[in-house]
This record gives structure tokens, C-alpha cells and sequence, in this order.
């Protein structure tokens, strides 16, 4: 009998299992005033839950992240959604905080972000949709900006803005190839500025930073006045503030700034909220989130994007500063499959033995061990079993692992659950509590190009980077306009160490390509983009949208 798919294991136990959604805020310590329900499942934490929580300590952190992910899968968030299981089911008080799903990845080859097997966060359906609308109000929100923007133009252009050089772009959360690049304002006068525009996927505008960094509705006032949207004719920055709309725009946002609250199937506590790539953005969920997680559970378990490369350094050097708690233990999460692929093996061999490319795709664990190191915390590594992984496999990869002394743990979390996991959620309490002394890569005094360089030789093991001519003369903006002293946000595929998505393993002796440089002010940050990497990714040639469907009962297919 085959096993069933990931919505129509969702679906059985939604049925039997889930809980109303007071029940699961009870269990943390939050009444029915505390919440504001989307139904029966699905609830906003409102601002009296959000002040009653953060009189709390905090509770213990544990970050999940991975190797660079492969076709072969690793199962990052199934096992950060099976490791709070498992936390829950040894007696400790758990509370999950991942990102909200975006409808590019659902629609397009990545699927949802909602774990997997018995390990996911329902309603499954609802949260890899629509949710509780968060992504369609940041999507009006960033397009209200992009309206008034260009009505300042049509209007007269009062702040002299050169319309070559407005940096704001629209967003939409789906991957379209064609908004990339546009021509809007054509048909004459009427019609407003004629003007070249671009397009990014929403989990991919600042707002989405802003949102997943603000602390309140002020906090989050304050840094969209600090977005720079444009410069003048004579190259003077221009801001939200100076459109006077900062207001307007967060009032977009006020409920989407509220942290949604949804269960595991083992009806562990899932704070949901905030959903930007690790790619092309930070990829961390929110800090309020985080931080909420922390007040209402004794051990928070969250999850950086990508590998740790991307979404787990970006988490230790940009959000753990403003957090003002590191993670008490790092897990990564990595298969013999996929470390077989990064060794040379091909997709379709997977199945079979093969020890030196497993030797050769240890590598690439090796350097996110040796990453997460850096920062002086904690580190376990998880192992997906796959039914094609060999005994001789098991053990040369537990005899590499204990030549670099990490403790390595075996987990059968999506056919399993919580059982499948225990042996790790162990390994990661005794991991807790080790001594941890957190230490940031780089300081924010430190140049641009220091905190990129830095980055490219200790992170991604680069020994060069190189600027083009357009990012040379962003670098100097950035000096002009005393920008220099903010965190940055590395755009960079996900699939390797380097820029170059072929690279696979641990490369060497490489050459980081950096493109261009977009301050986001309001976030706090500076997007490096390297390579080829896009901001509005496409659709594959069989999008996943291909398969879905609904009944005339409701009942989704295809969803996964």
C-alpha cells in the first residue's frame, strides 16, 4: 500500500485530531481574549496576548537549518515540525515559529511550507493559501506605495523625483517571469509618467523585512517613513516620509502585524507568521513571532531558510542581534541522498551504494557545521532516513560525523511523527544545555565590502569577490549617504556555496560575484545581490499547479 500523500494525511487528521484553536492557546497560557479567531483553527494573537506574553522569561531557542538543498529533498521543516512534536511528547513546553507559505513556491516546483508526512502544521490547506491574508494585505500595501508614487509624478512631482530612478517596485506573490521587466504609463498624458517598472514576488519586498522585524504598529510606522523609495534629479535620496503616506501604509498592515497561531498535528502550538525567501531576503519569520514563542514555551523551535549559508546565517547576523537571544542550540538537517548528490552521485542513482560520493557530499555538511560553529553555539546534525539508505552508509556517515564531533541523530519524523524523532529532540535538550557564547560574524562598524568579504571567506569559503561597475558606484552611494554601517542581506542561489548553482559540495578557491547593492532603510539592511539570482523567480515548465483541484464539497487535491 503506498503511502499516503502529505493533504491526504492532513485531511484524516484534521478531522479527528485538530483541536479548536482556544485550546491550543489555552495550553500556552492564552485566554479567549487573547486571540482573535479565523474560524475554528486559525486565530491572530491580538496586542492584549501579544503585552500578557512578553511578561514572561524566555524560554530555550533552537534554530533549524540545513545543507544546500538538492532535488533530492532534506526536510527541513518536517523536521523542525517533528522536533517540536517530539519536545512535546517528552513532557517539555513546546511552541513551533516558522514563516507563512507564499503562493510562488505552492504554484510553481518547491511546493507549501507546511512540513510533511506526520509532521505538519494544519489547517495545511488554509495556511499554504490564503491563510489569514497576510501576503494579499503586504501585496496591496506595497502597490498602494507604487500608486502614490507615481501619482506624485503625475501630479506635478513636488519632490523633484527622477523617474529613472525610482527604486520601489511592485510585487505580486506569484512567480511571473513576464512583470520582471515592464513599460507602465503609456497611452498619453492621462495615463500618468511613462516609465520602465519591475516586479518582485511579495516574500521578496521590503515591506515582508519590515514586517517580520518590527516590534509594534509604531516601530512599524517608523520604518516604513525610512523606506527610500527614489533620488532627485541631483541624486537626493527621497523617502515614505517625504510622500507623507507612512501612515496610510501601515494602516494596510495593522492585522497582518499580529502573529497567527495554528497547531501541529500532534496539536503543538505553531506561531505562523512573516514569509520572506532566504535567497533573495532575510528568511526567518518574524522576530515578534520568535519572540512570543519564546515568552509562551519553555523550548521554541524555529527554522532559518534555505541552508545555512542563507537563511541560518542571515538569522545569527541580522536577526539574532535585534532578537537579543541567540539560539541555544543549531540543528542542521541533511539525507544520504542529498549529500550523495552534492558528491557527484546523479538523481536517478540515488538509490544505490555509493560511499565516495557520500564521502565527497560530507563536504558540504562539513562546511555548515563548521559555519554554525562560527558563532559558538551548540550544533546537532538530523539525518532523514530514506528506505534506500544502506548500513555501510549509516555508518560512514556517523564515523565522518564523529571525526568532527557533532553528535549525528537518525530520524524517521514523516513516517513516524514525534516517535521518529525522540532519539533527536533528546540530543537537542542535553545540546541546550551546553554552554553557548554567541558571537556575531561581523560588526556593523565594519565596511560594506569588509561585512560582504567576510561573509564570502568564512561562510561560503569564496577567497575572492568581485564588484561590477554598477555595484562600485552603489558602494559609493552608500558611503556618500553614511549607509555603511548596516547589516547585509546576501542574495545568492540556494543550491551551493558559491554563486554559481552547478558548484555543488564544498567549492573552493571561487570567485563571489556582486551585482548591485539596494539599501533597505527601512528594513535595516543592505541586499547584496551575487550571480544570476532573481527577485521575481518563474514557473517551471509543469508548474505543481497543474495537479490541484477542488470539489463541489471543497475538498482540495494536489496540494502538497
Amino acid at each position: 500500500m503506498a503511502f499516503p500523500s502529505d493533504i491526504e494525511i492532513a485531511q484524516i487528521n484534521e478531522h479527528d485530531k485538530m483541536k479548536n484553536i482556544s485550546e491550543i492557546a489555552n495550553k500556552v497560557g492564552l485566554d479567549d481574549a487573547d486571540i482573535e479567531p479565523y474560524g475554528h483553527y486559525k486565530a491572530k494573537i491580538s496586542g492584549s496576548g501579544i503585552n500578557k506574553a512578553m511578561k514572561n522569561d524566555d524560554g530555550k531557542l533552537i534554530l533549524v537549518t540545513s545543507i544546500n538543498p538538492t532535488p533530492a529533498g532534506e526536510g527541513k521543516s518536517t523536521v523542525a515540525i517533528g522536533l517540536a512534536d517530539a519536545l512535546q511528547a517528552l513532557g517539555k513546553k513546546t511552541v513551533l515559529a516558522l514563516r507563512e507559505p507564499s503562493l510562488g513556491p505552492v504554484m510553481g516546483m518547491k511546493g507549501g511550507a507546511t512540513g510533511g508526512g506526520y509532521a505538519q502544521v494544519v489547517p495545511m490547506e488554509d495556511i499554504n493559501l490564503h491563510f489569514t491574508g497576510d501576503m494579499h494585505a503586504l501585496t496591496s500595501a506595497v502597490n498602494t506605495l507604487a500608486a502614490l508614487i507615481d501619482n506624485h509624478l503625475h501630479q506635478g512631482n513636488e519632490l523633484n523625483i527622477d523617474p529613472r530612478r525610482i527604486i520601489w517596485k511592485r510585487a505580486l506573490d506569484i512567480n511571473d517571469r513576464s512583470l520582471r521587466n515592464a513599460v507602465i504609463g503609456l497611452g498619453g498624458p492621462i495615463n500618468s509618467i511613462p516609465r520602465e517598472e519591475h516586479f518582485e514576488i511579495t516574500v521578496a519586498s521590503e515591506l515582508m523585512a519590515i514586517l517580520c522585524l518590527a516590534q509594534d504598529i509604531d516601530d512599524l510606522k517608523e520604518r516604513i517613513a525610512s523606506i527610500l523609495i527614489a533620488y532627485t534629479y541631483d541624486r537626493k535620496p527621497v523617502f515614505v516620509r517625504d510622500l507623507k503616506v507612512q501612515g496610510a501604509i501601515t494602516m494596510l498592515l495593522k492585522d497582518a502585524l499580529k502573529p497567527n497561531l495554528v497547531q501541529t498535528l500532534e496539536n503543538t502550538p505553531a506561531i505562523i507568521h512573516g514569509g520572506p525567501f532566504a535567497n533573495i531576503a532575510h528568511g526567518c519569520n518574524s522576530i515578534l513571532a520568535t519572540e512570543l514563542a519564546m515568552k509562551l514555551g519553555d523550548y521554541t523551535v524555529t527554522e532559518g531558510g534555505f541552508g545555512a549559508d542563507l537563511g541560518g546565517e542571515k538569522f545569527m547576523d541580522i536577526v539574532t542581534p535585534k532578537l537579543n537571544h541567540a539560539p541555544n542550540a543549531v540543528v542542521i538537517v541533511a539525507t544520504i541522498r542529498a549529500l550523495k548528490y552534492n558528491g557527484g552521485q546523479k538523481l536517478a542513482d540515488l538509490q544505490n551504494e555509493d560511499l565516495n560520493a557520500l564521502t565527497l557530499g560530507f563536504k558540504n555538511l562539513k562546511r555548515h557545521i563548521h559555519n554554525m560553529r562560527y558563532y559558538n553555539v551548540p550544533v546537532v546534525v538530523s539525518i532523514n532516513e530514506f528506505a534506500t539508505d544502506t548500513d555501510n552508509e549509516i555508518k560512514l556517515l556517523t564515523s565522518l560525523c564523529d571525526e568532527v564531533g557533532v553528535d549525528v541523530q537518525l530520524t524517521e519524523i514523516h513516517h513516524k511523527g514525534s516517535k521518529g524523532g525522540l532519539n533527536l529532540a533528546k540530543a537537542v535538550i542535553k545540546a541546550t544545555e551546553k554552554e553557548a557564547n554567541y558571537t556575531r560574524l561581523y560588526e556593523d562598524e565594519q565596511t560594506t565590502e569588509e561585512k560582504i568579504a567576510t561573509i564570502a571567506s568564512e561562510i561560503y569559503g569564496a577567497n575572492n569577490v568581485e564588484y561590477s561597475a554598477q555595484a562600485l558606484k552603489q558602494l559609493q552611494t552608500l558611503k556618500d549617504n553614511v549607509w555603511d554601517d548596516l547589516p547585509v542581506c546576501i542574495a545568492k542561489t540556494q543550491y551551493s556555496l558559491s554563486d554559481d548553482p552547478k558548484k555543488l559540495g564544498s567549492p573552493k578557491d571561487f570567485t563571489l560575484h556582486v551585482q548591485s547593492l539596494i539599501p533597505k532603510l527601512g528594513a535595516g539592511f543592505i541586499v547584496v545581490l551575487t550571480g544570476s539570482v532573481l527577485t521575481m523567480p518563474g514557473l517551471p515548465s509543469k508548474p505543481a499547479a497543474l495537479n490541484m483541484d477542488v470539489d463541489n464539497t471543497g475538498k482540495i487535491s494536489g496540494l502538497f
